[in-house]
């Protein structure tokens, strides 16, 4: 079998992908009751310990860890998705791909004093596609580590960020950060051997 390798498209480090429009999708999540995020919580696809506190609201999602071609559409995607598509929208607008698509995406909640330990997108479906945190609410306390260095990401900017390297987030504010992250590859980009291997 051929060892997976990564998109040569994808990030090393961070790439600014600019300012998008997220003052609808804000105003909405700001309203999410309590008891919406942990029940969306509770029935995440994505469990993994390194997440510590960390609480989702999954709105699509890949069908095999290995492979980033098939999706679903969760329960909440067909209710978000007039506010979420803008935003997904212009975040890849410079990506310029005709046939693009969006496999994962999904709102993720650290709270203050919250961390999400050192850890790397192991699997193989997460070599492919582009990794776009849109930070929605967050403090200037929020540090993560992509690319080797640190960084504080202001809400409302996207950003393409290193998931095959180490990364952490760290929330040293008073206030809970959350952000809409999601994936992104070109249909029309040629698969990787390995796919096939």
């Amino acid at each position: 079998m051929i060892a997976p390798t990564a998109n040569p498209r994808k990030t090393t480090g961070v790439r600014p992908l600019g300012r998008v429009p997220v003052d609808a999708l804000a105003r909405a999540v700001a309203a999410i009751p309590e008891a919406v995020w942990d029940a969306e919580n509770a029935r995440k696809p994505n469990r993994f310990d390194v997440l510590g506190q960390t609480r989702h609201i999954v709105f699509r999602f890949i069908d095999s860890p290995h492979d980033w071609r098939g999706a679903y559409d969760c329960p909440p995607w067909a209710a978000w998705r007039p506010l979420l598509q803008p935003v997904l929208d212009a975040a890849v607008a410079d990506y310029g791909y005709a046939r693009g698509a969006f496999p994962r995406v999904m709102l993720a909640r650290l709270p203050a004093g919250g961390v999400i330990q050192p850890h790397i997108d192991a699997n193989p479906a997460a070599k492919w596609p582009h990794k776009i945190h849109v930070p929605l609410f967050t403090n200037p306390q929020v540090i993560c580590l992509f690319g080797g260095a640190e960084h504080h990401f202001p809400a409302g900017m996207a950003i393409e960020v290193d998931n095959l390297g180490p990364h952490w987030v760290r929330n040293g504010g008073p206030s809970d950060r959350t952000h809409l992250i999601f994936e992104y590859y070109d249909r029309d980009q040629p698969e990787p051997a390995w796919l096939q291997g």
